[in-house]
């Protein structure tokens, strides 16, 4: 164990200054890494953490201030950065989807070259895997576009933990468990405590205030491009924590159903691969969607929705709308304005004559900003400009604003900070109480206790169904399990 007088500085940022037009993206900020620590970064979206990283990184160079590794100023960029042995995993992912998992180790490691490189990828990458997410099942000659969202998330943490002569100094996760169910998430979390007690640190940025409590040594709270907060984890709750990014504190509660309603579903899909529970969805209902990763949840949304939609082209009276997991594959239009990404599957509504009403999408477009806290100056900028937690409010918003009376919604939270969380879970209730009904898959247990009813996956099929105070973590964990086999 590394103890507290042996750590040196990592990587520090003093003073940093980074604007992009009016927008003050970091004001004056300071963030200093030791060795041997997990430092945890938090605060709403858009408060200047992703700024922040690629300032370490060497990616965006400040305005004012100084970057130093090692205690040295001498040179900044993204070739110094990983001389000085940082690694990051951004949030939204960065793995070549055309090549094998073991050709995208070849390109974060040079050093693997010459003969048989790929054969020597192979094994780095397999050991790594096996390290950090043991009895992972993920095959690495297989190409990165036919890996589960989970799966990739896996391959590019395991592969920024490598070292083909020595491991890295500092790897940085920007929201690391967005897609990994429980099991694997614990997993992470072990193997981030091993590898700080061995020397080596950690940037964990995470919305999920329980992984940063539980494995950091120290949580920084960002604000506004401004550094508000920075003590020993120990010092913090998870309602000191809120409360330091500048929200209050709402107990999560769902009015659920007493019993399970009657009358015609307003959804519903007979057992999956002809075995387990059949799928029905009410009127009203907040129906939630559990298991461990990859067991075939996101499928039956996509069936969901392919079932009453000959395609993926809005209509003008559209029965139900989707909301993605996976933004960058299959949710935003990268080189459209915020606005055009909201209003595409409303264009029916505002139209006239077969052309859009400019006034009434404006007007679409200033209300859910206002609605979901959009944070952004100007709805016609383009949609990369916003925060990964921001686009996926686009994307929300998008469902939320058609007439669509049933939501299909593939883990939308994704990414999302605690206090827009609590706002969306607040429009949740009132449009259900209007009698919409949302069918919903997450990864995060405090989302599914938010439902009226749950089903549970496994191996592709429905394996239990659990209503009203039946929904907890160790109900839903036994699901996930077949009969004999350990969690």
């Amino acid at each position: 164990m590394i103890t507290a007088h042996e750590r040196q500085e990592v990587v520090a940022a003093r003073g940093i200054r980074v604007t992009f037009g009016a927008v003050k993206a970091l004001d004056g900020a300071d963030l200093v890494i030791h060795s041997g620590e997990c430092l945890g970064l938090v605060g709403h979206n858009g408060a200047g953490k992703s700024t922040i990283v690629n300032v370490i990184n060497g990616g965006l160079t400040p305005h004012e201030g100084t970057v130093s590794y090692s205690g040295s100023t001498d040179a900044h960029g993204i070739a110094t950065a990983r001389a000085n042995g940082v690694r990051c995993v951004f949030q939204e992912l960065s793995l070549c989807p055309n090549l094998t998992v073991n050709e995208n180790t070849r390109i974060m490691h040079a050093g693997l070259k010459g003969w048989n490189w790929r054969a020597r990828a192979l094994k780095l990458v397999e050991a790594q895997l096996a390290e950090v997410f043991p009895g992972h099942r993920i095959d690495c000659d297989s190409t990165v576009d036919d890996l589960s969202i989970a799966e990739r998330q896996m391959v590019e943490i395991a592969i920024s933990f490598a070292g083909t002569d020595q491991p890295p100094k500092l790897v940085i996760l920007d929201e690391p468990t967005s897609s990994l169910d429980a099991g694997l998430a614990a997993q992470l979390m072990a193997y981030i405590r091993r590898f700080v007690g061995k020397g080596g640190s950690v940037l964990l940025i995470s919305h999920i205030l329980g992984e940063i409590l539980s494995t950091c040594d120290r949580v920084v709270v960002m604000k506004d491009g401004r550094v508000v907060a920075d003590r020993q984890a120990s010092e913090f709750s998870t309602r000191t924590l809120v409360e330091a990014m500048g929200n209050v504190v709402r107990e999560q509660e769902w009015q659920r159903a007493v019993d399970k309603p009657s009358g015609t579903p307003v959804l519903s899909m007979p057992p999956r691969r002809g075995r387990g529970l059949s799928f029905e969805a009410y009127r009203g209902e907040m129906i939630g969607f559990a298991g461990l990763g990859g067991h075939g949840q996101t499928q039956a949304l996509l069936d969901l929705y392919l079932s009453r939609n000959s395609n993926w082209w809005p209509s003008r009276a559209e029965e139900l709308a989707f909301v993605a997991g996976d933004r960058s594959l299959n949710g935003t239009f990268p080189l459209w304005s915020i606005l055009k990404n909201l209003s595409i599957a409303s264009l029916g509504g505002l139209s006239s004559r077969s052309l859009v009403d400019a006034g009434r999408e404006k007007a679409l477009g200033a209300g859910w900003k206002q609605r979901i806290e959009i944070r952004t100056p100007d709805m016609d900028n383009r949609i990369l400009s916003l925060s990964g937690g921001n686009q996926q409010k686009v994307l929300f918003a998008r469902a939320l604003a058609t007439t669509a009376r049933t939501v299909l919604m593939d883990d939308p939270m994704r990414g999302v900070d605690v206090g827009t969380k609590q706002e969306v879970y607040d429009i949740l209730r009132s449009e259900a109480a209007t009698g919409r009904t949302f069918v919903w898959y997450s990864t995060e247990m405090d989302e599914i206790r938010l439902c009226d009813r749950v089903y549970v996956f496994r191996e592709g099929a429905i394996v239990a169904e659990l209503v009203g105070d039946e929904i907890t973590e160790k109900n839903v964990l036994a699901s996930s399990f077949a009969a004999g086999e350990a969690a």
